[in-house]
């Protein structure tokens, strides 16, 4: 999937991830680890929003469509179809579905954050204090010089998170 360079009836579009030391932030179709409070977050800012995603993204979600929220697949299959979402098959077009007041989050997977990155105005990073090397999708490389960190929320492991990790928020420069 290509890069775009701008969207023009839009400016509230965002990626949201969680990330690795590494940079990894997948492996085998699913996410790294279990961390139920990025689950908590995740839920909490994208529900009432629309969610654009690629397709094994999409099919690794356990029960299909995210609930209350409009979710969008990108796919190169003229003819799939997936309950619950709308289908398109580049990031352009899907945008272009998207009324200007509506907020937008990239969830995934590499492909499609590195299509968005350009033209994304926010990043909701869940930073995973650890490195995981058998990780199969990795976070496109991103130039934090365009970007100034707004928030940082920073926790420690415990019985339910293995690893320590923080939520940072970042707003283009």
């Amino acid at each position: 999937m290509k890069p775009i360079k701008s969207v023009s009836n839009m400016s509230n579009i965002s990626i949201i991830v969680a990330v690795a030391r590494n940079g990894a932030i997948g492996k085998d179709q699913s996410l790294l680890c279990p961390l139920p409070n990025d689950l908590k977050r995740f839920k909490a800012l994208t529900t009432g929003h629309t969610v654009i995603m690629g397709r094994n993204t999409f099919l690794s979600l356990p029960k299909g469509a995210l609930p209350d929220r409009r979710n969008i697949v990108l796919t190169s299959r003229a003819e799939a179809r997936y309950p619950g979402t709308e289908v398109f098959s580049s990031l352009e077009a899907a945008l272009a579905s998207v009324s200007a007041d509506e907020s937008v989050f990239i969830i995934g997977g590499a492909s499609v954050y590195r299509a968005a990155l350009p033209i994304v105005d926010r990043l909701y990073l869940t930073e995973i204090d650890h490195d995981f090397p058998d990780a199969d999708t990795f976070l496109p490389e991103i130039d934090f010089s365009v970007w100034r960190e707004c928030n940082r929320d920073t926790r420690p492991a415990d019985e339910r998170h293995p690893y320590a990790y923080a939520f940072v928020d970042y707003v283009r420069k």
